[in-house]
């Protein structure tokens, strides 16, 4: 029987402000099998990138338990759990986050660099990626020669090189005009068919509804979403 790749169980997380306590989420609790396509619908502020950020161990929960493949992330210590993150998880975020200082290809490349491939290996896997991703021609432009949908796409490249297993996406056509947006959509769409795990966050009716499971995040809970 498949086993998850993802369990959350329980989950709670609240800030503290000078007068009082804002709960945020509330008890959250499903599962995550491997090929699956998210997507978590849900209004501002409701703590869809506070999710995301905790599935994705950037942020720990106030209470309750992520498990990977059966292993509680949190209780492992800070460097093996950058290290399980850099392995493991590929995060793409509403801005590209991209060193503008170098091109399309040396972006990519850098998380492989810093995760320890040879320099080789890291031009090989980047150039085979991102033409992929259509940007054979753009290699060696720099960041603030490309368009905004061509930024995203380097950004995704640099989320994929280093073959993670589950993809977190929050709002990741957020910044993106209509039809840059849709070329996204159906990229992200693409590599979830191919069976990548892809977690989305998003305000984007369409791109939510291309996945076959879609969870509205709503007074602190998950709630399945049959159609949209």
């Amino acid at each position: 029987m498949n086993k998850p790749l993802l369990e959350v169980k329980n989950l709670y997380k609240h800030f503290k402000t000078d007068t009082h306590r804002i709960d945020l989420l509330k008890g959250i609790n499903f599962e995550v099998y491997p090929g699956e396509g998210i997507a978590i619908i849900g209004a501002s502020g409701v703590g869809k990138s506070t999710l995301l950020h905790i599935l994705g161990t950037l942020e720990r929960p106030s209470m309750g338990t992520v498990l990977y493949e059966g292993e509680n992330v949190f209780k492992l210590a800070l460097k093996e759990l950058a290290r399980f993150r850099n392995q493991t998880i590929g995060f793409i975020f509403q801005f590209h986050y991209l060193l503008s200082e170098f091109n399309a290809l040396e972006n990519v490349m850098l998380a492989a660099l810093i995760a320890g491939w040879d320099a080789s290996k890291a031009n090989e896997e980047a150039l085979s990626i991102l033409s992929k991703l259509g940007l054979a021609d753009k290699l060696k432009q720099r960041i603030g020669e490309l368009s905004g949908g061509e930024r995203q796409r380097v950004a995704i490249a640099r989320a994929l090189i280093l073959k993670p297993k589950l993809i977190l996406a929050d709002e990741p056509t957020g910044n993106l005009d209509e039809e840059t947006a849709s070329k996204t959509q159906d990229l992200l769409f693409g590599l979830n068919q191919k069976g990548l795990t892809i977690i989305v966050a998003t305000h984007n009716l369409r791109l939510a509804s291309l996945f076959p499971l879609c969870y509205e995040l709503t007074g602190g809970t998950l709630k399945r979403k049959n159609s949209l």
